[in-house]
């Protein structure tokens, strides 16, 4: 028993130990990625996805093909290559460039996106195309509402924008759907909830149970109508209800304008709905993923995958590979300790 007792305790201390130095690891970590957030220290990456598509067909010819049939591919593609040389003054293929916003309840990604953005109008013409390939729940009406506006900056200069959602777009995901030209989405995406939603606890009668005050001073009627900790009165309640109506009559008036032809009374209900019932009642324009849609365009078009990311410095990367080695350390740990029967706590 007592050697149990002094395992289990050495064993306490190595992990104590171990979370320490990941806490350190996490917070320098952070440090340095707001120290680049601060300075701007990001760079705009080209990935072009012709080359990928023509990639994944050269491996599986290789592995199917005979060298005769591959010998034949390699000639036709040479005289293909000869042939277009031959031509003059011809015309510049069309260009896609893609993007993608992967959303939170917050938008964190805005302001990336925002850049992205900037990068692709800089090139991009009328006779070009943008694709978004845009996955959210929504979430925040302020920051949705940036993303949209963001979007929206193609639109006013005539630029065609399809937005791809394979798995949801849903209430401030939809916002940002619906400033595209044409929607596209896999049959079983989710889009819809256009509503507004607000919730939260109220404490005050606890509170009060335990003889606590709750003062709030505030200049300007209705500058606090709800809070979590007062009492709320029914003028703070009604008036708060009607700022999210207003909210919801604003996120229609989006809709409308950039889907004229849509019946946006019938689906602001807050409902969602899959794929094939969108284009069904209108909120989406084709069924297809995002894959399938590029690669068909990839045959007449130059696709152009565009992202903002931020640079790394070697303490960063070794700050989080160093993390992460640690945290599959401790995982197993807790796994090997967690299968014999024994806890830490």
């Amino acid at each position: 028993m007592e050697f149990l007792s002094e395992y289990g305790l050495f064993l306490a201390k190595a992990v104590t130990v171990v979370i320490a130095i990941i806490m350190i690891i996490s917070v320098a970590a952070a440090s340095a990625q707001s120290r680049q957030r601060r300075d701007h220290k990001g760079e705009i990456m080209v990935t072009p996805l012709n080359d990928f598509f023509d990639d994944l067909q050269d491996t599986l010819r290789h592995y199917l093909l005979d060298k005769h049939e591959l010998k034949e591919l390699e000639k036709a593609r040479k005289k293909e290559e000869k042939a277009k040389k031959k031509i003059k003054d011809e015309p510049r293929r069309k260009r896609i460039f893609v993007l993608d916003f992967d959303g939170d309840v917050k938008a964190s990604g805005v302001e990336h996106f925002a850049n992205e953005i900037t990068a692709v109008l800089t090139m991009v013409e009328r006779q070009d195309e943008v694709v978004l390939r845009l996955e959210s729940p929504g979430g925040q009406v302020h920051s949705y509402g940036l993303a949209s506006s963001q979007l929206e900056r193609f639109r006013q200069r005539e630029i065609p924008l399809t937005v791809c959602v394979d798995k949801v777009a849903a209430s401030g995901g939809y916002m940002m759907a619906c400033t595209a030209n044409k929607i596209i989405a896999a049959p079983f995406a989710i889009l819809g909830s256009i509503g507004v939603v607000a919730e939260l606890p109220n404490f005050n009668r606890i509170l009060r149970k335990y003889d606590v005050d709750y003062d709030i001073y505030t200049a300007g009627e209705f500058k606090r109508t709800v809070t979590m900790l007062g009492e709320n009165t029914d003028e703070g309640k009604k008036k708060f209800v009607e700022e999210i109506e207003e909210t919801h009559v604003l996120f229609k008036e989006l809709i409308k304008r950039n889907r004229p032809s849509l019946d946006v009374d019938t689906v602001a209900t807050g409902e969602h709905w899959y794929g094939n019932q969108c284009l069904e009642k209108g909120l989406i324009d084709d069924i297809q993923t995002s894959d399938d849609y590029l690669y068909a365009a990839s045959k007449d078009c130059d696709i152009y995958e565009v992202s903002y990311e931020m640079k790394k410095t070697m303490a960063d990367r070794l700050g989080f590979a160093m993390e992460g080695a640690l945290t599959k350390s401790l995982t197993r740990l807790m796994g090997s300790l967690t299968s014999r029967g024994k806890s830490l706590v």
